[in-house]
């Protein structure tokens, strides 16, 4: 009898057990055993995994060969079939400000980063509350700036909108609208030089009767009570990277602070931002520019339904996709209180202006913009400076068009100064390029500075206690002593 119950027991103990394991298997091991979604992950694997040499990438929306395989879209001065090819008598570009810097972060956490989206997912205009925006999307922006503590959220309202440059013009509408009752005049945009070029390109695209691009904010600093002025104040600053503020003052004087620029990887953060109105865009935060999404952090509330508004008109809300993917690497970037992606992003950036600025240090020729070390609270130390930008100025009195020397002589692309509405003897490279685009960059310069020494070598004879006379360039001679220079003459 005895022997019969053991034997029940055992039966009962291992039928439970069978049982335990279908329903783990059921209900949680589903994670292994992928219906619908296999395919396509086996196909985003399979064409992230064409290496391209290292020097391009392909995508399973790219081109592909006899319509399978997919074609290697390759960097800049690359070519072949797999990207394997240095073409050398290809320009360096370091005019658009593509932000493939962050790539390789994004490659090291592909399996947190990666999204596979239903082909049923949100097929709808709006959310089942008639929303146009994710609130979930939404609760993660104001974590992360609370985190970064760049920017004041709380009692503010969140807009969407599809990158910055649909949210400054929805910001310029909604203020210049709000003033209209004020003034039958439209209202003066300006912005203080250098300025992000694209401010006076969209105004004079869109020709609104609202509001009309004026230029230089330092012409309107003392305006009259009944003159509406909108200023873009970009901060930090795109070209040179400095934490600019309003110049212009009155009743009437409204700011839209750009800010997209504004996080640890390119300044310091000493506080946080408090204004009216802040413009966000995740291209510069996490790289995704292709994405087209951006937010504007909003103080009065008329302001925000006017700017709601106007995104809804324009283009019927924002992409869900992109919505989705935006929330997908801001968890990412939330891990951790984002100390490994924002520490990643500023390395990089200072080991490349450290590099860019050794370079150019030797130069009589060329000049950096400076920057002083700055208290950075989300990194809770002092840090050294990592601009998107080197706003290059070229120092020599013939040297007037700084692009076109550039250009002509180390076969480097930039933009230039008049593009920003300063002098040509300015110019724009962008720093946040791919790696190949920097390095090559690096390559130039360095060539063109070592001309430069070269040059001076040849024409300045070696020296000790006596004055010895040094061509500079074709029209001056430079004199100097052992210890001192001493002065600069016009070439007879």
């Amino acid at each position: 009898m005895a022997k019969l119950q053991s034997f029940y027991l055992v039966c009962l103990a291992f039928s439970l057990v069978f049982n335990l394991l279908l329903i783990f298997k059921l209900y949680v091991g589903r994670e292994w055993e992928l219906s619908w979604s296999r395919r396509a992950a086996e196909e985003a694997e399979y064409v992230a995994a064409i290496s391209c040499s290292g020097h391009g990438k392909a995508y399973l929306d790219g081109l592909t060969l006899d319509g399978k395989e997919p074609v290697c879209e390759c960097s800049s001065c690359y070519g072949g079939p797999h990207c394997s090819e240095f073409l050398t008598g290809c320009a360096a570009n370091a005019g658009s400000g593509d932000p493939l810097f962050l790539e390789p972060f994004w490659m090291q956490h592909a399996s947190k980063s990666a999204l596979v989206v239903a082909g049923w997912h949100r097929m709808s205009y709006t959310s089942a509350d008639q929303s146009y925006i994710s609130a979930e999307l939404e609760r993660h922006i104001r974590k992360l700036h609370a985190i970064v503590g760049n920017a004041v959220t709380g009692g503010r309202y969140i807009v969407f909108g599809a990158g910055s440059t649909q949210l400054l013009n929805a910001a310029v509408h909604a203020l210049s609208s709000h003033n209209s009752s004020s003034s039958s005049s439209p209202a003066s945009v300006v912005a203080s030089i250098p300025y992000y070029n694209y401010y006076q390109i969209q105004m004079e695209f869109f020709h609104s009767r609202d509001y009309v691009f004026r230029g230089d904010a330092s012409l309107l600093q003392n305006i009259s009570d009944a003159t509406n002025v909108i200023e873009f104040v970009t901060s930090p600053n795109n070209p040179d990277g400095q934490l600019n503020k309003a110049n212009v003052q009155g009743p009437n004087a409204k700011a839209i602070y750009d800010r997209v620029y504004y996080w640890p990887h390119f300044t310091a953060i000493p506080t946080p931002a408090n204004d009216d109105i802040m413009i966000f865009a995740i291209s510069k935060l996490t790289g995704h520019a292709g994405s087209r999404f951006g937010w504007a952090v909003v103080k009065d509330e008329s302001v925000f339904q006017k700017m709601t508004m106007y995104t809804l008109i324009d283009n019927m809300g924002i992409s869900r996709d992109a919505q989705l993917r935006a929330l997908k690497v801001l968890n990412v970037v939330l891990e951790g209180g984002g100390k490994d992606f924002f520490e990643f992003g500023y390395n990089t950036m200072k080991k490349r202006w450290e590099k860019l600025s050794n370079i150019l240090s030797v130069s009589n020729r060329f000049s950096l913009q400076k920057f002083a070390p700055k208290y950075c609270t989300f990194f809770k130390k002092t840090r050294e400076p990592s601009p998107a930008y080197a706003w290059v100025k070229c120092e020599r009195e013939e040297d007037k068009d700084c692009y076109a020397v550039l250009q002509e002589e180390a076969n480097v692309y930039g933009l230039s100064g008049s593009q920003f509405g300063a002098e040509d003897r300015f110019v724009r490279l962008a720093l946040i390029r791919s790696q190949d685009d920097f390095d090559l960059l690096l390559q130039r310069l360095n060539q063109l500075v070592s001309e430069e020494k070269s040059s001076a070598k040849l024409f300045c004879p070696r020296f000790e206690d006596k004055l010895a006379t040094c061509l500079l360039g074709a029209n001056y001679i430079q004199h100097f002593s052992s210890r001192t220079r001493l002065n600069i003459t016009k070439r007879p």
